[in-house]
């Protein structure tokens, strides 16, 4: 379950968070529990980076939607 913190991330600091962890889970050394607690993490921020990428989608489509009514009027 997504935390009110990660609601209030921000798209580019949920994405560098994530390259963080995608790092340090290739980079190995780390237990099979700090591991799993990284892709754990890892998920929740795909999560909040996809939630963002989509209101950006949708934004964008109303806008376009609303360029082409308003051409289509004229």
């Amino acid at each position: 379950m997504t935390s009110k913190t990660d609601e209030a991330l921000g798209y580019e600091q949920a994405r560098d968070e994530l390259i963080e962890v995608v790092r340090r889970l290739e980079a190995g050394g780390t237990t099979l529990e700090e591991s799993l607690a990284l892709w754990e993490r890892g998920e929740e921020l795909a999560k909040v980076c996809r939630r963002w990428l989509e209101g950006a989608r949708a934004r964008l489509d109303a806008a376009l939607a609303e360029e082409g009514e308003a051409s289509g009027g004229e």
